[in-house]
């Protein structure tokens, strides 16, 4: 296995772009050399990593991988901690790592644990398919961001660039499936992200000149509708309309009125109507039955909202509320949110930060970096602190098929992300 990684490292570190230093200082230069020499141990860091199933619920293999960068970060000078979570949340935990000091910019590195995969799925180990392309577990999203960020850290550590500098690493436990109540599983997350100036999140990078300056929040509700029980005979009539009907009518209003709203989104995704309607809200699953000649007396609709500033998200469920509350004849709903992730908007300070981003990557001759677009993207844990600092992400690992078995990393994109996240670093720590 070492010999085939030390292979692969050898074939991606053929690639290079004759323009890549023309535009750096000779420190920088020599940190994307210091990037290049290590990419042996980058990839044997990443290959272990991705082989320790660390799905959400598997608290033995979150923590054995969070071992696995804790040691790594201690060899750069990093103090590191675990931050455990109540039991009643059964939730591994948090990897943080800090060093403090006086200069440039506080910055507070963004990563995850878990993937979703649980040991009861099929397992993908770390297997190289042609010269450009891996799977595994998690290659991608995210521990080929998890790696990227000690990568770029022990290049920065390795060229005396850390020294006095003021980084935090935050690695948590449950992005995948986040510790309910979110208020205890982020508070640690988010108090420390307070203390910073510039969050970098290193979740799987949309494409290689793609950046992610804003992402869209993620948040549920829950429509109940009740009616008179009655006869079919009697329906548009002196029966009422029936909750499926009204139900039916509200959920059509919404797509009616809000659909066309940008980045703003709303999906039904359960729906049981009927004579009996029993639902089980923590499995989110019911029981039900009914007949044609019954009207029905309950029905009850789940579904998500994704939006892209708190303000949306405030303005739809009012529009919401309203078509709920003017009900057919014979019928009445009720609707409740709750609160998941928020968003992350698209700042001023976002994409200044996307602009430094673009001048290190065409320094570098590797071509400009654009904002992506917001509805591309779901919400991440660097949404909770969005609203505390400017924020970046996108700059893990490049790839595809995320969450899904077949999950892939590209091999010949890997090492430049890693050597633009460590001078992207440099210059935010030098001022």
């Amino acid at each position: 296995m070492l010999k085939k990684t030390l292979l692969l490292a050898a074939f991606v570190g053929a690639f290079s772009f004759s323009k890549a230093q023309v535009n750096l200082s000779a420190t920088e230069s020599a940190l994307l050399a210091k990037v290049e020499a290590s990419m042996p141990e980058t990839w044997k860091l990443l290959e272990e990593s991705v082989n320790i199933n660390s799905g959400t619920f598997n608290i033995a293999g979150v923590k054995k991988v969070g071992e696995i960068y804790a040691k790594e970060l201690k060899k750069l000078g990093f103090t590191v901690e675990w931050v455990n979570l109540p039991d009643s949340l059964k939730r591994a935990g948090h990897l943080v790592a800090y060093r403090k000091g006086g200069k440039g910019k506080k910055i507070f590195l963004i990563g995850h644990l878990d993937t979703v995969f649980e040991p009861d799925m099929p397992s993908t180990p770390f297997t190289k398919l042609n010269d450009s392309t891996a799977t595994g577990q998690g290659v991608n999203d995210m521990k080929g961001g998890d790696v990227v960020i000690i990568a770029a850290l022990k290049a920065l550590e390795q060229q005396g660039l850390l020294k006095d500098a003021n980084i935090t690493v935050y690695m948590t436990g449950d992005e995948e499936n986040a510790g309910d109540p979110h208020e205890v599983s982020r508070k640690d997350f988010i108090e420390r992200a307070k203390q910073h100036d510039i969050a970098l999140a290193f979740e799987t990078a949309t494409s290689f000149n793609i950046i992610t300056t804003a992402r869209r929040g993620a948040s549920g509700w829950q429509l109940e509708v009740e009616a008179t029980q009655g006869h079919s005979s009697g329906v548009f009539g002196s029966g009422g309309y029936g909750s499926i009907y009204e139900a039916s009518r509200i959920i059509n209003s919404f797509r009616e009125r809000l659909s066309g709203i940008q980045y703003l989104t709303f999906n039904p995704g359960l729906i049981i109507g009927g004579s009996e309607v029993n639902y089980n809200e923590s499995k989110q699953n019911g029981l039900v039955s009914g007949k044609t000649n019954i009207i029905s007396p309950k029905t009850v609709v789940i579904g998500d909202l994704r939006f892209i500033s708190e303000q949306q998200k405030n303005a739809a469920r009012d529009s919401m509320r309203a078509i709920v509350a003017n009900n057919l004849p014979g019928t009445k709903a009720y609707i409740r949110f709750s609160d998941g992730i928020p968003a992350m908007p698209p700042t001023q300070g976002n994409l200044l930060l996307a602009e430094k981003l673009s001048e290190v990557s065409q320094a570098m001759g590797l071509g400009p970096v654009s904002p992506g677009n917001p509805g591309l993207r779901g919400a991440g844990d660097i949404s909770y602190v969005a609203e505390y600092l400017n924020c970046l992400d996108g700059l893990g690992a490049s790839g595809r098929g995320a969450h899904a078995p077949g999950e892939t990393i590209k091999l010949n994109e890997y090492p430049f992300l890693i050597k633009r996240a460590a001078v992207l670093i440099s210059r935010l720590i030098a001022n």
